[in-house]
């Protein structure tokens, strides 16, 4: 950069050495630390990969950024230059006028030729750097977004035909019977549907960064060329020969048409199908959250049957051995057998009863599993065609806008070719 600020002030008029190519020089600075652009062809001069094919996306506008701040830098300077000089023609006005010392007045017109030459030259330099901006806007970005609407098109096209044979396939969803399926949810089942939200949740914010940031960029690059094409004046009484100005550049038509295209996009109907599928999902889940806790309270259930009725059983069995070994019987005088008749009665009650809640609570469990299957089918047969018909519907208007961008491109770069 520092050898770039050199060059500032030199001029093809001020240089014996014939016509000085700055943009060139400047760019072999900004880019050295580029291996496949420090690689010099030693028979010509030139970088030996110095070809547009070998330019990205990225990397020309990286260029035109470079350019653009440097050009920024030489408006700057121009302007301060500008304001000294006019300072300076003030000043050599009021020598005059007041016939002061000739010698006061020589020096300071010395200054004012002086700023008034380093003006012409940095308007040169300026000329050269606005140049570089129009020959990258005109054979380097322009071509790449051409080359950006061939690939959108092409995507779109092949991501509706996808999404249109999706659409075929939910749709024969229809016809799915799952009425005599009870599988219950397990926990790897459940993992997956936590992925399906995950991945639905992820796919929708992806598809609002990816509308945002287009959007973002077109606007961009339409604020940007407004700018562009905006001559640089000046008004010295001589005028520095600028090159000439493409009032209408192809890039121009071609992002005029991308914003407006843009913006008709039906890419909310895509957001919001997007959104309730991932609503859908995560009702599923909750269902699924009830199927398993009502499963958790069956085992716990069964868990503490098991335990009682072992312990009963236990108890029961002692309880006959001693009765046996005290030659008791089931009807004593006293009724002391009776009594003991109700006790084993109301311990086996309390078994029975558990069993009876654990009965309960399977059939419930088998109820929800039926209707965790029957609301998780129904959900997806209707909301899955919703989702891959907008989809496809989307892709299908994405793929047109690009294809008539293509359309409104190709002529224009045929013409230029």
């Amino acid at each position: 950069m520092l050898e770039a600020n050199r060059m500032h002030y030199h001029s093809n008029f001020a240089d014996n050495r014939g016509h000085i190519d700055h943009s060139a020089r400047v760019m072999r600075v900004i880019t050295w630390n580029r291996s496949f652009k420090g690689m010099q062809n030693s028979d010509n001069g030139r970088d030996e990969f110095d070809n547009d094919e070998w330019e990205t996306h990225a990397t020309v506008l990286d260029k035109m950024l470079a350019w653009e701040k440097k050009l920024y830098d030489e408006v700057k300077a121009g302007e301060l230059m500008k304001i000294e000089y006019q300072r300076k023609v003030a000043l050599l006005s009021k020598q005059k006028k007041r016939g002061s010392n000739p010698e006061s007045i020589e020096k300071t017109k010395a200054a004012v030729n002086h700023l008034h030459t380093r003006y012409i030259v940095d308007m040169q330099s300026m000329d050269s750097t606005v140049s570089e901006i129009q020959r990258l806007r005109d054979d380097q970005l322009y071509p790449k977004l051409v080359e950006l609407v061939d690939g959108m098109a092409v995507m779109w096209e092949t991501m509706h035909s996808h999404h249109d044979s999706q659409l075929k396939i939910v749709a024969d969803l229809r016809t799915l019977d799952a009425s005599n399926t009870m599988k219950e949810t397990s926990e790897h089942h459940m993992g997956r549907t936590v992925q399906l939200y995950e991945v639905v949740r992820e796919w929708h914010s992806q598809f609002l960064k990816l509308m945002s940031h287009q959007k973002e960029y077109i606007q961009a690059l339409n604020s940007w060329l407004k700018l562009n094409l905006i001559p640089i004046e000046s008004n010295l009484k001589e005028k520095v020969s600028s090159p000439p100005r493409a009032h209408h550049p192809p890039i121009q038509a071609l992002l005029l048409s991308w914003h407006e295209h843009m913006e008709k996009l039906p890419d909310d109907l895509a957001k919001s199908t997007i959104h309730s599928f991932s609503a859908v999902i995560n009702t599923i889940i909750l269902l699924q959250q009830d199927e398993v806790k009502q499963k958790e309270k069956c085992e716990e259930l069964r868990k503490e049957y098991m335990r009682k009725s072992r312990s009963f059983d236990d108890w029961y069995h002692k309880f006959s051995q001693k009765r046996a070994a005290s030659g008791e019987e089931v009807e004593g005088e006293n009724g002391e057998g009776g009594a003991q008749k109700d006790l084993v009665a109301e311990r086996k009650f309390i078994v029975d009863s558990l069993k009876t809640r654990l009965d309960d609570e399977l059939e419930a469990h088998q109820k929800l599993c039926r209707q965790v299957r029957e609301k998780s089918l129904g959900s997806l047969k209707t909301h899955l065609p919703e989702l891959f018909r907008s989809i496809s519907d989307f892709a299908l208007a994405s793929s047109e806008m690009y294809k008539s961008l293509r359309s409104i491109a190709r002529p224009q770069n045929s013409e230029a070719n």
